[in-house]
């Protein structure tokens, strides 16, 4: 599990140590803890929140009524898009807890910096533990105010959260293009057809799948059981049925992406699947295989070209925004300025009907 905890709190106390210590010295990271919780920023990047900070809260003394009306204002449209009422980050207070899909993950990683930056002074928690323990946290154990998902939710899981009285609204926030990697060394495999993955992640052997390819073991790596990536794949490309996985040999399962990573860049043997951003972080280690003669692309996603394409989602509950006004402002900022920082993620923006029914979703569960 990874934990992202956001605080500007913590980032303005750091920048008061570092000021009175008369330096800066970067804070020691251990990269290969799967638990990491802590503020996001450098000793360098703290004076620069700190002064955005100060900055911002001067210019909200002036503007505090206008942005009181403009938060509780309603929605409207603009060329087609829905503009929800402006959330000013300076005014919200109160913590934000969500946990979920690794794929999610640096999404809402993300837009939680950016609200962070803007003048957040609470804290937002975010833990990439996979859709479905997210989904369990957040309708099981009524843990999170907030659910990250690769997937839609289940049945069962919508009678979970029912039976401990919440009702979770669905709001579509990007679109991934899961991404087939190999290790740099393969030079046999750039293409498959979505037949052929499914010989590529059961077969034993490489030559198995294609004669004229390596007799050599397939090492696979394949996100955990309860990441929505694995049910997407599973639903994609097996007819929903994960026992031929699951029995596969030579396969490690893991919800920590970056260990799917490790595993693929540490053979020439290996293959493996996650989400696109994680891909593009680390496009110098991996080979992407285009599907069907498709390369993931904003072009071939948005055309619907590439056949592993898949919707990217928050849930939240109406009895919760409203209990915290600082969910609900943090889904509105989401939904308002995922398409800021999604490209940059390395994931691609939904249709503006797509985002345009997100954004009623939330005036309807706020009574806008």
């Amino acid at each position: 599990m990874r934990r992202i905890t956001f605080s500007l709190i913590m980032l303005l106390a750091a920048a008061m140590v570092l000021a009175a210590c008369g330096g800066s010295t970067a804070p020691a990271a251990d990269n290969s803890s799967d638990d990491v919780a802590g503020a996001i920023g450098n000793a360098e990047e703290t004076p620069a929140a700190t002064v955005a900070a100060s900055d911002s809260a001067e210019a909200a003394t002036d503007t505090t009524e206008e942005t009181s009306d403009s938060a509780t204002g309603e929605a409207t449209m603009d060329g087609g898009v829905v503009i929800l009422p402006v959330v000013d980050p300076l005014t919200v207070e109160g913590d934000v807890v969500s946990a979920g899909s690794s794929t999610v993950f640096p999404l809402a990683e993300a837009v939680a910096e950016k609200f962070n930056s803007e003048g957040y002074a609470g804290t937002i928690t975010i833990d990439s533990i996979g859709s479905g323990a997210g989904f369990e946290r957040f309708c099981v154990a009524g843990e999170t105010d907030v659910a990250n998902a690769s997937r839609p939710i289940k049945d069962e899981e919508i009678a979970g959260c029912e039976a401990i009285g919440r009702s979770p609204i669905e709001f579509r926030v990007g679109t991934d293009a899961l991404a087939v990697v190999t290790n740099p060394e393969n030079d046999w495999a750039a293409d498959a057809t979505v037949e052929e993955l499914a010989a590529i992640f059961t077969a034993e052997k490489w030559s198995d799948v294609n004669a004229d390819w390596p007799a050599e073991d397939i090492l696979r790596y394949v996100p955990g059981t309860d990441s929505g990536t694995f049910d997407y794949f599973v639903e994609a490309v097996f007819e929903e049925d994960p026992e031929p996985l699951l029995s596969a040999p030579n396969t490690q399962f893991s919800e920590d992406d970056n260990v799917l990573v490790i595993g693929v860049e540490g053979s020439p043997y290996a293959v493996g699947f996650f989400g696109y951003a994680y891909y593009t972080e680390n496009s110098g280690k991996l080979n992407i295989l285009n599907i069907g003669g498709v390369e993931p692309s904003f072009e071939s996603v948005e055309g619907g070209d590439y056949a592993l394409a898949r919707p990217l989602f928050i849930y939240s509950d109406a009895a919760i925004m409203s209990e915290k006004p600082q969910v609900a402002a943090y889904v509105n900022y989401f939904l308002s300025n995922v398409n800021d920082v999604i490209e940059e993620v390395g994931y691609f923006p939904s249709s503006d009907e797509a985002l345009n029914a997100a954004k009623d979703k939330w005036s309807e569960a706020v009574g806008q």
